[in-house]
C-alpha cells in the first residue's frame, strides 16, 4: 500500500489509525486529510468534536461512528465486520494519536489477529510534542498515560519507575495535578519537571520547576496538561559520561568523525549518530545544554 492516496478516490479496505491536531488545525497532514475524506467510516471518540474539525478543514462529514472507552468492546465486532466486508475505516481520537491514553487498542489487536491491514497515519502526539520542546533529557523516556486516581495507587505508580533512570511523561487533569506532582515527588525525589499546557494552541505554555519546590510552580489550572519529569541528575550525567568514554574508545580505533559517531551510536542505546557527532564536535543543542537532543 502506497503513501500516495489521491483525493476523492477509494481507499483499500483497512483500518487507518489517523493522528489529528492537538489544537492547531494546520497540523493535520495532507495524507491524513485525504484518508479522512475518502474513508467509508470514521470512528470518532467524540463525533461532535470531530465534526467541528472536519468543518473547519472543509472535509466532507460522513460516516461518523461513536467509538470511545465505554463502547469500544461492543463496537469492535461491528467495525471488524465492516472491514472484512471491504470497507475502509479511519479511527481518530479527540486530539493527537489514537491509542495513547485513548481508545483503539482492542480494535487494532482484533484486526491484527484476523489479518486485517492496519495502517498508521502519523502526526501530532502530545507526549512527543511536550518532550521535544521542554528542555529535559529526551532519551530514554517512558510514557505512563494517566496516573491512578487514588493517592496510594499513585505513589506505587511512580515508585515502580523510580530506578529506571528514564524521563517520565504522563497526562493529568487539572483537578488532580498538584496532588499528582506531590505523589511524584514522594516517590521519585527532587527531579526537574515541566508542565506543558495548551500544546499548539494560542496560549501554549511550558512551566518549569522542581518537584521539591512545588509551591514555586505557578501552574494555571486551566486547559489540558502533559507532564514531563526528568531523570535523576546523576543518571543524566552518567549517561553523557558513558557516551564520552565510548567516543574516546572509538577515536582510538580510527576513522573519520562521522564514522566514529556512527559506531558510538550503535553501542549506546538512545543516542543517534547526529547526537553523538554534535557532542564530539561542539555543534548544535547537545553541546549548548549538555544533553543529547532528539
Amino acid at each position: 500500500m502506497t503513501d500516495e492516496i489521491a483525493q476523492n478516490t477509494e481507499l483499500d479496505a483497512a483500518l487507518y489509525v489517523v493522528a489529528t491536531p492537538l489544537g492547531n488545525a494546520d497540523d493535520l497532514s495532507p495524507r491524513a486529510r485525504r484518508i479522512l475524506a475518502a474513508a467509508d467510516m470514521v470512528l470518532a471518540e467524540d463525533t461532535r468534536r470531530t465534526g467541528q474539525l472536519f468543518q473547519r478543514l472543509g472535509i466532507p462529514s460522513h460516516g461518523f461512528v461513536s467509538f470511545h472507552e465505554h463502547n469500544e468492546e461492543k463496537r469492535t465486532a461491528r467495525v471488524v465486520e465492516a472491514l472484512e466486508a471491504g470497507q475502509s475505516v479511519a479511527m481518530v481520537s479527540d486530539a493527537g494519536t489514537p491509542l495513547l491514553s485513548d481508545p483503539g487498542f482492542t480494535l487494532v489487536r482484533a484486526c491484527r489477529e484476523r489479518g486485517i491491514t492496519v495502517v498508521p497515519v502519523p502526526g501530532p502526539s502530545a507526549p512527543l510534542t511536550a518532550l521535544s520542546a521542554c528542555g529535559l533529557p529526551p532519551l530514554p523516556f517512558t510514557f505512563l498515560g494517566f496516573p491512578p486516581r487514588k493517592a496510594g495507587d499513585r505513589h506505587k505508580f511512580f515508585a515502580a519507575h523510580a530506578q529506571t533512570g528514564a524521563t517520565l511523561i504522563f497526562f493529568e487533569r487539572k483537578n488532580r495535578l498538584m496532588e499528582t506532582l506531590q505523589a511524584a515527588h514522594d516517590a521519585l525525589g527532587p527531579r526537574e519537571v515541566c508542565v506543558a499546557r495548551e500544546l499548539t494552541k494560542t496560549h501554549e505554555e511550558f512551566i518549569h520547576g522542581r518537584l521539591d519546590a512545588l509551591t514555586a510552580l505557578d501552574v494555571p489550572l486551566l486547559g489540558e496538561f502533559t507532564v514531563v519529569i526528568g531523570p535523576p541528575a546523576e543518571e543524566a550525567e552518567a549517561g553523557r559520561e558513558a557516551v564520552l568514554a565510548a567516543i574516546e574508545e572509538e577515536r582510538r580505533a580510527g576513522g573519520k568523525p562521522r564514522q566514529v559517531a556512527r559506531r558510538v551510536a550503535e553501542r549506546m542505546a538512545g543516542w543517534s549518530t547526529k547526537d553523538v557527532y554534535a557532542l564530539m564536535t561542539g555543534e548544535g543543542p547537545a553541546a549548548q545544554d549538555d544533553e543529547p537532543t532528539a
